[in-house]
């Protein structure tokens, strides 16, 4: 058994790789974490570096990207509301004017009215004044001619004849506008 035990332990433990090649293999790894430290290593942190820089760019110009347009959007709605401000100020004015404008036709229409009623009462006045004049005239002259064929013979003086009228019809006149008194009293 013993001879069994010192055999196998002549015998290489295969989990355990023999001595040379176990240098050899830490001296490559050492070349190669060396080589990675050296040269991979830093361009790897350099390029990580650039990402973050410029995520963190990106960020930082998101954040006044949005900062400006909150600004952007303020300064709009102070401006619409600046011009909601006007317009309703121009429609107030322009109620205002429209207003003044619809008096002003009024009283134009009022005055113009005015002119015409008192345009057509004076005209209404001179036609009568001249029926008044013509029936007068028109009166007398066959008041004349049936006084005349009453009487007989011809009442021609024409002097006379419009004294007789105009006094005639002043006192019609007069008894009318007393006979227009008394009924008005009543």
């Amino acid at each position: 058994m013993n001879a069994l035990v010192n055999l196998a332990a002549e015998e290489e433990n295969p989990l355990l790789p023999p001595l040379p090649e176990l240098v050899i293999g830490l001296i490559a790894f050492a070349i190669v974490f060396i080589f990675f430290a050296k040269k991979l290593l830093p361009n790897i942190n350099r390029v990580l570096d650039e990402r973050r820089a410029a995520i963190e760019g990106g960020m930082e110009k998101a954040e006044a990207t949005q900062a400006e347009a909150q600004q952007v959007l303020e300064d709009y709605r102070a401006q619409l509301a600046d011009a909601r401000h006007e317009a309703a100020r121009l429609r107030q004015e322009a109620q205002e004017q429209g207003a003044a404008l619809i008096a002003e036709m009024r009283a134009e229409g009022q005055r113009q009215r005015e002119e015409i009623i008192a345009a057509g009462h004076a005209q209404i006045e001179a036609e009568r004044k001249q029926a008044g004049t013509a029936l007068r005239q028109d009166v007398g002259k066959l008041a004349t001619d049936l006084a005349g064929k009453i009487v007989g013979e011809s009442l021609e003086d024409v002097a006379r004849q419009s004294r007789t009228i105009d006094r005639f019809l002043d006192d019609l006149e007069a008894k009318a506008a007393d006979g227009t008194k008394a009924e008005a009293g009543r």
